[in-house]
């Protein structure tokens, strides 16, 4: 017995260095572990950025080559178009008809590899409501069939590629107060050559 303090061997605090060490060592690789991995998390999310901007690139590269090549193209299929509008189906002659039967087949072969390609016409039908993004107005004439902002008639089809405009349809636009079916609400609303309360109306691109 410790006669200063009263306490006997078996009383005194147990003390186990090297246990200590231990823990201090083992709190120390769960911090290394816990840094590695968010180490390794950011890494794999760099990694996963990198891929997605790499193909985002190319794809856009890829796009960009197609569209411009598809460009290219639409000046045959207007030309083809324009033919066919003249192509004398009924001649009596085989090799007239034979002839106009080559150029239709023709036409729709280019429009379908075009479509196979993502390449699509944009050709409104007659009444169809005035999309900016994807019509051009040249003129707006007053119409008895067709409402305020309704496509009279398509000069030149357009085309979009994915969904990006490549070349808008030109079209005739009808006049606001033109008689006709009216366009429904949130069409008109958003169509600058609608009919609406105010004198203020979209400008019209007069350029062949």
């Amino acid at each position: 017995m410790d006669e200063k303090t009263g306490m006997t061997d078996d009383d005194t605090p147990d003390f186990d260095p090297e246990g200590d060490a231990d823990a201090a060592a083992l709190e120390a690789l769960k911090a290394e572990n816990a840094a590695l991995k968010d180490q390794a998390l950011r890494y794999a999310a760099e990694a996963e950025n990198t891929k997605r901007r790499a193909e985002r690139e190319m794809n856009d590269a890829r796009a960009y080559a197609i569209q411009k090549f598809a460009r290219d193209l639409l000046g045959v299929a207007d030309n083809l178009s324009r033919a066919m509008q003249h192509a004398p189906t009924d001649a009596s002659d085989p090799l007239v008809k034979n002839l106009a039967i080559g150029l239709e087949m023709t036409e729709k072969e280019l429009l379908a590899a075009f479509e196979r390609n993502g390449l699509k016409r944009v050709e409104p039908a007659k009444g169809a409501r005035f999309d900016p993004n994807f019509h051009q107005a040249m003129m707006e004439q007053e119409s008895q069939e067709v409402a305020g902002g309704g496509v009279i008639q398509v000069l030149q089809a357009g085309y979009e590629l994915f969904g990006r405009i490549v070349r808008p349809a030109m079209v005739i636009v009808a006049a606001k107060g033109s008689k006709g079916p009216e366009a429904p609400a949130e069409a008109a609303a958003a169509n600058p050559y609608a009919a609406h309360d105010d004198d203020a109306g979209g400008a019209v691109d007069t350029r062949a």
